[in-house]
């Protein structure tokens, strides 16, 4: 268990840094963030690529709406009706009650985008995550940079007083 556990850490990348962390590791963390960041963006174009390829289009109702899930019910040409486990790709500005046009695989009814909209879409909330994050550390290291230079100056204003 202690072997899962260890190899569960190594694999998944921490969004903090720990003290004892060494430049070469902290470049391999980051390097685990993008890769995870860029498997998110092809996920999202293999699904759009497998819409593509077996495209059926329909007419959907917006049973519950929210920012990144929103769920739908549809009805294939052959009249079956699906409610897809997962919700629709792309939710964003969907209101609950609307009638919208969704694009769907045929082979996988249940993977399902809302029409006219693809992966392109998914590029800016990762990216959006990725610049806030750095926004946000590089204010915290700032602010850091700033006491520790207060503190330095503190004490070398206390080591010259002890000496006169």
């Amino acid at each position: 268990m202690k072997r899962l556990i260890a190899l569960w850490r190594s694999l998944v990348p921490r969004l903090y840094s720990v003290p004892c962390e060494t430049r070469s590791q902290r470049v391999l963390r980051r390097v685990r963030i993008g890769i995870v960041i860029a498997a998110c963006l092809l996920g999202a174009w293999r699904n759009d690529r497998q819409i593509q390829r077996h495209m059926g289009v329909a007419e959907a109702n917006v049973l519950s709406a929210g920012p990144r899930r929103s769920t739908i019910e549809f009805v294939t040409p052959d009249r079956v009706t699906y409610r897809p486990e997962l919700g629709v790709l792309y939710p964003s500005e969907l209101d609950t009650g609307m009638r919208i046009y969704v694009e769907y695989d045929r082979n996988n009814p249940d993977l399902v985008r809302v029409q006219h909209r693809n992966a392109s879409l998914a590029i800016i909330p990762a990216g959006s995550i990725a610049v806030m994050g750095w926004l946000i550390a590089s204010a915290a290291l700032v602010g850091v940079t700033f006491v520790e230079t207060r503190l330095a100056r503190e004490t070398a204003k206390a080591t010259a007083a002890g000496q006169d």
